[in-house]
Parts: structure tokens; sequence; C-alpha cells
């Protein structure tokens, strides 16, 4: 084998001797699935890889991925991986987080990783619940939820994954949902393919806390009159029997039904590498609105400098032009005293 030979991976090259630890029925499991068949595709070494959590059942990923990996502290797994990424930019790294440990005590560190395009992959596993501490409400919980830690019902406005991930400048947002295994893995691909921050929301059942929180979206009764997949180049039509769509009227989004002169010429053409992030987030809007669908698929995909790139250039610049630092003699400059 060349050094520049990679070795035929298959899935279970990436799978561990780990007793996993997720409660059966969980939507974790299908992620993971998703996660392992999709590694060995994507031609780049294991060694490459890295695995990085924070707190959580989503966060116990790691030990379940035959790859390096760390599992960090609560909130903080997107701090732990730009570190990776800035000292290591060859490496490929990625998170798996929940909603709870990303948008609560790591909301912050979400936000600026995906500002700054550091070149990470996101996988937030949504199932509105704190699993692992046992059913409180989280941060995507819906109004009124009725929970361990809000017995008369929540009081807090949801936050929208998609939303938050595109206003923060986010340069990949998507969506699937675990159960959808063929789109999730397509989404997977298309992330991992994308040079710089990629978000991926991944709609989970938590079958213990939280049973059905996306049946509206999961259900096979449902999923066409719900769910408007979005392919990019192509018309937003959904419903049973392909009969609705989502069109621009002004500066809004609305729905309607083909037929009587309206024609799918007629509706939006999703694009997702359209300049103007105000268009990702009408759609990320849509599934709050009574009568429209809730979008999957990619919503944002634009190229932007990797903040990894841009850190490396300016060391570069800088040393080229002063010369390599001294850290003794840095650390003596200026006022110093000794303690005796």
């Amino acid at each position: 084998m060349t050094a520049t030979t990679v070795p035929v991976y298959t899935k279970k090259d990436f799978q561990t001797d780990q007793e996993i630890r997720w409660c059966p029925g969980c939507g974790d499991y299908a992620i993971l699935s998703a996660v392992q068949s999709i590694f060995p595709e994507l031609g780049i070494p294991r060694e490459k890889f890295v695995i990085v959590s924070g707190i959580g059942c989503s966060s116990r990923f790691p030990y379940y991925m035959n790859t390096f990996g760390f599992h960090s502290i609560h909130g903080r797994a997107p701090s732990v991986a730009t570190g990776i990424k800035l000292t290591r930019p060859d490496l490929h790294v990625w998170v798996a987080t929940g909603d709870g440990d990303s948008l609560s005590i790591g909301g912050n560190h979400t936000i600026h990783m995906l500002r700054r395009n550091v070149g990470i992959k996101v996988l937030l596993f949504n199932n509105r619940i704190y699993g692992l501490t046992k059913g409180q409400y989280s941060p995507t919980s819906e109004f009124g939820k009725k929970a361990k830690s809000t017995p008369f019902g929540s009081l807090d406005r949801p936050f929208d994954p998609l939303s938050l991930a595109i206003g923060a400048g986010a340069t990949f947002v998507a969506r699937s949902v675990d159960i959808f295994q063929q789109h999730l893995k397509e989404t997977l691909k298309k992330a991992a393919a994308h040079q710089g921050s990629a978000f991926i929301e991944i709609l989970q059942n938590c079958n213990i806390f939280n049973d059905g929180a996306w049946e509206n979206l999961t259900e096979k009764d449902a999923r066409s009159e719900h769910v408007v997949q979005l392919q990019q180049g192509q018309p937003l039509v959904f419903g049973k029997n392909h009969e609705k769509g989502i069109r621009m009227k002004g500066l809004d989004l609305e729905v309607v039904t083909l037929g009587n002169g309206v024609t799918e010429k007629d509706l939006l053409i999703h694009d997702e590498q359209n300049p103007n992030s105000a268009y990702a987030y009408l759609l990320s809007q849509m599934e709050l609105r009574e009568g429209f669908p809730a979008p999957i698929g990619v919503l944002r995909a634009e190229q932007a400098p990797r903040y990894e790139d841009l850190v490396a250039s300016q060391i570069q610049d800088v040393v080229s032009k002063r010369g390599r630092g001294d850290l003794g003699a840095l650390l003596q400059a200026g006022d110093t005293w000794v303690v005796k």
C-alpha cells in the first residue's frame, strides 16, 4: 500500500466494541448507523476523523465510532473542535451534540463557531427534551410543554435551530430525520463535502421522555402533507398527490394549490446557493406557520473562507515579515519581577 492509498473501509470498520448505552428504540441508533455507513464512502483515512461531543445522550457518540474522539464538557464541544481544527486543519472534525447541549449552555459557543466558518460538521440531535437528565424541557421544546421542570407548561418561546444557524451566518444549513435513512445519508455526505461549517439538525425521537415529538412529520400518512423536501433547482412541491406548492408573494411565501391556472412554473425554485440568507431564513420559518410544511434537505450552501485557513495565512504572513517569535524573550519582556 502506498502512502496515498486509502484502505477500502466498510461500516464495520467504524464500529467499536463498546456496549451501546442508549435506550432501546432511541433515534440515536439510526443516526449512528447512518454516520457509520457514509464514513467509508468519503475516501478519508480513518485516522483522519475526530468526533467531539459535550454532555448528553448524543454525546456518547465518540465511544461508538472507531475513530479518534473527545467526550468534552457540557456545551463546549464547538470550542474543543475549533481548537483541534486550528492546530490540525488536515483532520475531519465532527461534533455530535443535542438541542440542550448546543443551544442552552453551549449556545454561545455554537453561534461563534458558525459565524467564524470553522471547517467542522455539527450533528445536532433534536428531540425537544433533556433525555440524559430524565425529561426536563429544552430550548427547542414547544411552548406550553409539560415536563418534569415545567409541570404547568413551559412559557419559553423555543429556539428554531435552523433559523439560529442561518442568523449566525452558517455557510451550510440542513435538516433531516433519524428514520429517513436514505435522506439522512445523502444529507450527511453533502455536509462532509462542504468546506466550511456545516450544521445539520436531525429530528430525533426520545421514546422514553418525549415519544412522538415529531410524529406529525414522521408518520407515513402525515409526511406528504407536512414535509417539503428541498432539492436544488426543483420547485417546492408537497402533498399526497403533489398537488400543493410554495411560491413567492411579494416578500413572503404562500402555499398554493396546483390547478386552476397555477402550475409548477409559478412555484419557488429551490436555490440553496442563494447569496441572500433571507431566502433560507424564510424556509426555516415555514413550519411555524399554519398550513406550511416543514423543510428537510439543504437550506443553504455557500462557499466562504474557512477560519482555520485565514488563521494559518495570517501566521505565515507575520512570520515572513517579522521572523519566528521567541517565547522566552516574550516572557522576559517589559516589566518583570522576581519573587523570592
